[in-house]
């Protein structure tokens, strides 16, 4: 249907006469006349009745008006919806699966709220992607860390353990003690090194790969284990005890390459996390 045809019908629909209309839409009155008598056939309705003062609209032109209000208003935002399309910035992250909640919707809400335009694209950790949210421990080569937050380890237990009930722990404490480990963990290994130097040493139970995963064995009573404090967000059910010996944390950040020239979104991010790295250094 020719959209010139449902812009006529608006006009005399509006102003109910034709003169009127044919003026608004600056054509002869003819070719108005000739434009409504065209939709009415396409239509196969009759939306006016014509008369000397005007014209009388029909129940089909009080059906027809909505509609097509609707659809020239869909047709001249058309332009602006594809306009905004090309100027998203589009920017796709990966980021490491155990970690904490409440610091990546932070970082999720900073890239919004400073990046206009950003159409985020979220993957697995070591899918491709143009940056990631990752531990400093997998940064690679030709990367850039930067350093956004840091999660300390705690001991967690269930409720009833003997250690439960401790302000803090030594580390010859978790002597055969049932631990469940978490192999690729530089916390649990250090540990587990601890005790060694003292001859002592922890009774393995079982091992994960990931830290949610331990703290879902830890949840089912197979034993006791260091955990982030990000992981630890959801885990409401266990005790929490803090090391007494050497701080056990690890760094999270943004890894990004170093040997390219970013481009717009990634560029943005690094600017905007930078910030916000800095302000939440200043409120610990």
């Amino acid at each position: 249907m020719d959209l010139r045809l449902l812009r006529c019908f608006v006009a005399v629909y509006e102003e109910k006469n034709i003169t009127l209309a044919a003026e608004r839409c600056f054509v002869s009155q003819p070719a108005i006349s000739t434009a409504i008598k065209q939709l009415e056939n396409e239509l196969n309705t009759p939306l006016f009745e014509r008369h000397k003062k005007g014209v009388t609209l029909t129940d089909e032109a009080h059906y027809l008006y909505p509609l097509a209000i609707r659809l020239l208003a869909d047709v001249q935002r058309l332009p602006g919806l594809f306009q905004t399309r090309t100027e998203c910035l589009t920017l796709k992250l990966g980021h490491f699966p155990d970690l904490s909640q409440t610091a990546l919707a932070s970082v999720m809400a900073t890239l919004g709220a400073h990046i206009p335009h950003l159409l985020l694209e979220l993957v697995d950790h070591d899918a491709p992607a143009e940056a990631r949210i990752t531990l400093d421990m997998f940064k690679q080569d030709g990367e850039i860390f930067l350093p956004l937050w840091e999660e300390d380890y705690l001991l967690c237990m269930l409720p009833d353990h003997p250690l439960a009930t401790l302000k803090s722990v030594r580390p010859e404490q978790l002597h055969q003690h049932d631990f469940i480990e978490c192999p690729p963990c530089e916390a649990h290994q250090q540990t587990i090194g601890l005790l060694a130097c003292d001859g002592l040493a922890v009774n393995l139970v079982a091992k994960a790969e990931h830290k949610t995963q331990v703290m879902h064995l830890v949840q089912a009573g197979f034993g006791i284990s260091f955990l982030p404090t990000g992981v630890l967000e959801a885990a409401n059910r266990l005790i929490t005890v803090p090391l007494d010996g050497p701080r056990m944390f690890r760094r999270l950040g943004l890894c990004y390459p170093a040997n390219k020239t970013l481009n717009p979104a990634l560029a943005a991010a690094v600017k905007a996390l930078s910030q916000w790295s800095l302000a939440a250094t200043a409120d610990r």
